[in-house]
């Protein structure tokens, strides 16, 4: 049974508190694991949510802050201590390479791991696999930064109803799938288009372009929001965006789930965030993450 869910291992901007972990969040795609942004101690809330060295095959990092970046160390050392046996891809600006070379080798151990570096430098798809086409953005940061999104290819949906009324049952449905037709019958006729799911990772940056291009048509939308609205001047100041931003993109571009995160240590409430978020007018599924929440992709509609 394929699973897809969010697994969120850290929630804090810039520095831990005593209830948030630097950045983390797994990704579950049914059979692989993308773990975006491992700040430090990810490694330890890999551990205490369940998620294994195995669990992961790629690698994406937004950017070289050290709240995104510093736990790239400790989960390349466990990869290859406990021998993954399968390739695992790292993606990171490639404007970072040096600093991503300084985490791969900031000790001594023994590499018994294929790690491939693909590093980022421009906008557009990654990666291609039969579950997924993973894509780049340009984001708006002090340090070049980049945002992913993970877009299903379209399916088709079997229709019983018409399948039945042009006499199509047992092996000659999955024979009509394969070759598009059946004695005369197409398999438009008698299916629908079933959309993809798309996911999308938004970190440290100000309103952009890239922004919108990464939420549209979201399923889900993990996204920063660092300050509330009220502060939305140090936001633009330092490169982030307030949750009332981030929930008018979610609302713009017709995200069903939005996933708020990455919050400064400055504020007491976290639930003041989801409170301004429907305040701006997002009326979709919305969650304030904490540390170690499990998050599931919205049902197909």
């Amino acid at each position: 049974m394929s699973v897809r869910e969010l697994v969120v291992l850290g929630t804090a901007s810039q520095v831990p508190t005593r209830h948030r972990n630097h950045n983390g969040y797994l990704l579950r795609w049914d059979g692989e694991g993308i773990l975006f942004d491992p700040g430090e101690g990810t490694q330890r809330q890999m551990l205490r949510a369940g998620v294994a060295a195995h669990d992961l095959n790629r690698l994406c990092v937004t950017h070289f802050h050290g709240d995104h970046s510093l736990g790239l160390a400790g989960v390349i050392q466990r990869v290859n201590l406990d021998k993954v046996p399968h390739e695992v891809t790292a993606h990171y600006p490639r404007s970072g390479q040096r600093f991503f070379e300084r985490l791969r080798y900031a000790t001594a151990y023994r590499e018994t791991v294929t790690l491939t570096e693909a590093p980022v430098d421009t906008d557009g798809p990654l990666a291609r696999t039969p579950g997924y086409t993973l894509e780049a953005r340009r984001l708006s940061h002090p340090v070049e930064a980049y945002g992913y999104r993970l877009v299903e290819p379209d399916g088709r949906r079997m229709l019983p109803g018409r399948l039945a009324a042009h006499g199509i049952e047992g092996p000659d449905v999955g024979r009509l799938r394969r070759e598009g037709s059946l004695d005369g019958v197409t398999l438009e006729e008698v299916s629908e288009v079933r959309r993809g799911q798309r996911f999308a990772f938004v970190m440290d940056t100000r309103l952009c372009d890239g922004v919108y291009a990464l939420a549209e048509g979201c399923d889900m939308l993990v996204i920063e929001s660092t300050f509330l609205d009220e502060d939305e001047a140090l936001a633009v100041e330092f490169g982030h965006l307030t949750a009332g931003q981030a929930a008018r993109v979610a609302r713009e571009a017709g995200v069903r789930h939005l996933v708020l995160t990455h919050f400064s240590q400055r504020y007491t409430d976290p639930e003041e965030f989801g409170r301004q978020a429907r305040a701006a007018g997002y009326e979709g599924e919305l969650t304030v993450a904490r540390d170690l929440d499990r998050v599931a992709l919205p049902k197909r509609r």
